[in-house]
């Protein structure tokens, strides 16, 4: 049977990226945003504040656009200060990309088995879902999802007993199955 377990956000993740202030490299989005109109050419930005001074920086996310090509929801829910906008924005490549910014997921996200039923049984065939782009370590979500030692995985993989299609050593953000025989 299969279980299926899915890696889900439980806050907005931390921004990596040096502060101008300090020595922080760390810096907190609370979804405010700022938008600016020059005529009829729009700018907006997430804005996120620093966790070591409290500085505020701003990450671009619409600069010189003309007002008309801006579709009016978008608009809305920059005015709305909306959280999922701002979730949205930053698991966003493009807006990584040009702001140069790296998120930290650590501590911002669980892991949901369903219930611990499966634990029991001798094989065990997984689909691992996620909810966003959060990179995690496959060998974190089985120690965490089946009770294990990290140690213990690591021997069961080495041992031919947990298998995937995928490398299980490295970081993940993409679904994958897995399987798991005692």
């Amino acid at each position: 049977m299969l279980e299926n377990w899915v890696v889900m956000p439980t806050c907005l993740p931390l921004v990596l990226r040096r502060c101008h202030t300090c020595t922080s490299e760390r810096f907190r989005a609370n979804g405010k945003f700022r938008v600016n109109a020059h005529h009829k050419l729009l700018d907006a930005w997430l804005l996120v504040l620093c966790t070591g001074c409290g500085e505020t920086a701003k990450l671009t996310v619409l600069e010189r656009m003309n007002v008309r090509s801006v579709r009016p929801e978008l608009l809305d829910r920059l005015h709305d200060n909306d959280p999922g906008l701002a979730a949205e924005l930053l698991q966003d490549p493009v807006v990584r990309r040009r702001n140069r910014i790296a998120l930290d997921w650590a501590g911002a996200w669980r892991l949901d088995t369903g219930g611990s039923d499966h634990l029991d049984r001798e094989v065990i065939d997984v689909s691992v879902r996620f909810a966003a782009r959060i990179r995690v370590r496959p060998v974190q979500l089985i120690t965490q999802g089946c009770g294990l030692s990290r140690a213990e995985v690591e021997r069961l993989i080495t041992e031919g007993k947990l298998v995937s299609a995928v490398r299980l050593s490295g970081k993940l953000s993409g679904d994958f199955t897995f399987t798991l025989k005692r």
